[in-house]
């Protein structure tokens, strides 16, 4: 076997490796505010139970991301508090053979978030919004249809806030030697 047919391999894992050197599998965040705390979410919109729906996916998003434990409001070093502020239902696509009923409609969702540093007592981000939204068919329960697109717009709202707080410590400058 040639020296090149052996180098080559070898010069390529090297320079893959080389390229992950820099690269981490820790969290950004400290481990003293690796806890939250996720009280109900309020609803200010006439969607009952959408603040419920909201809260139960962000719960479940921080436990599924990994970085954060849930605790009570009283013992978490982090509070993150929820609003939906503003639900949209409009009619997408019509159906000709029942009076003109939708038979697609357009949800839209938003949520304000705020994250409360409870050790400091310092609002990390205030009032953020967050948007989700989805489409669902429905030809004559739109009820059970709302309920099945408020689950994935409620999940995609929660992916949407865990990152937030997750990138607002990726965001900040590392703290100098010695303090």
């Amino acid at each position: 076997m040639s020296f090149a047919k052996t180098a080559i391999p070898f010069a390529c894992a090297f320079a893959l490796l080389a390229g992950c050197l820099g690269y981490s599998w820790t969290s950004d965040v400290p481990k003293s505010m690796r806890t939250v705390s996720v009280p109900a979410f309020e609803n200010r919109t006439n969607y009952a139970e959408f603040g419920a729906t909201a809260t139960k996916h962000v719960l479940r998003e921080f436990q599924r991301e990994g970085t954060f434990k849930i605790r009570r409001t009283g013992d978490s070093a982090l509070e993150l508090q929820g609003v939906v502020s503003k639900v949209t239902l409009n009619g997408i696509d019509y159906d000709r053979g029942y009076d003109r009923r939708a038979s697609e409609y357009r949800m839209r969702v938003t949520v304000e978030c705020s994250l409360v540093d409870k050790v400091s007592n310092k609002v990390l981000f205030d009032n953020r919004k967050f948007v989700g939204e989805t489409t669902f068919l429905s030809q004559r329960d739109v009820l059970t249809g709302q309920r099945n697109a408020s689950d994935r717009v409620a999940l995609d709202i929660a992916r949407q806030v865990v990152d937030a707080v997750l990138g607002h410590y990726a965001e900040q400058p590392e703290p100098p030697k010695g303090e």
